[in-house]
């Protein structure tokens, strides 16, 4: 990789993780050039302005949040193996997240009413992505027998969505530390209330749940 290659995507990694404390508003090139060491057209040099610093901070969490929890997913059967393989691989993100902070809730609340933003259309298309992503692993789940045939995807959608936005409200902003538990178990619990008895049951859902615990604990700490 070339030195100017290099320096971007360093630039990028430090602006990702200043973005996930902060949010992207609290993003801007002075703040970034001091955690550097470098100017601010140093840092313009690479990018432009701080609106396409912000876009390609999105671009960037959606790229690793791909490599991380959607495409290993992919290599479980269709059907409901894959989609748990996504929403347990999303719950583990959501546990680390629980300390780094998450762009695409913090997101959510900065760009909730800024209709004219490129910043917010880009983020609603790569959540939509992701939403797209788990309704058609329903929808496959369904096809495949998995799941009842009365099941309504988008029902079922938006209840392990919200699951998700709980968990990140209730332990990294209430700092509860039964919140990953009670999670699991919510999502579990919701699972198998669509599935079909010919379908595998699902893993120990109380698994990982003491390191999302300290997780929690080392967040409050740090407060």
């Amino acid at each position: 990789m070339r030195k100017g290659k290099q320096t971007r995507a360093a630039i990028l990694d430090a602006a990702l993780e200043l973005a996930s404390r902060d949010g992207l508003e609290g993003l801007t090139i002075g703040l970034l050039a001091e955690r550097m060491q470098m100017s601010k057209s140093g840092v313009f040099a690479h990018f432009g302005s701080r609106e396409d610093l912000q876009l390609e901070v999105v671009r960037e969490y959606h790229r690793r949040f791909e490599d991380e929890v959607f495409f290993p997913s992919l290599r479980e059967a269709r059907g409901l193996p894959r989609l748990r393989a996504m929403m347990n691989r999303w719950m583990e993100k959501r546990i680390q997240e629980v300390t780094t902070g998450c762009i695409y809730i913090s997101g959510a609340v900065e760009y909730d009413d800024r209709a004219a933003s490129a910043v917010r259309e880009q983020l609603v298309h790569r959540v939509s992505m992701w939403r797209d992503a788990l309704l058609r692993a329903i929808r496959q789940s369904k096809d495949e027998g998995h799941l009842k045939p009365e099941t309504d995807p988008h029902l079922m959608l938006f209840e392990l969505y919200s699951f998700t936005l709980g968990l990140h409200h209730d332990a990294r902003f209430l700092h509860l530390p039964e919140a990953v538990q009670l999670t699991r178990d919510a999502l579990e619990k919701t699972i198998v209330s669509y599935q079909t008895s010919n379908a595998k049951a699902g893993p120990d859902a109380g698994a990982g749940a003491s390191t999302a615990a300290n997780l929690t604990s080392q967040h409050t700490d740090s407060r």
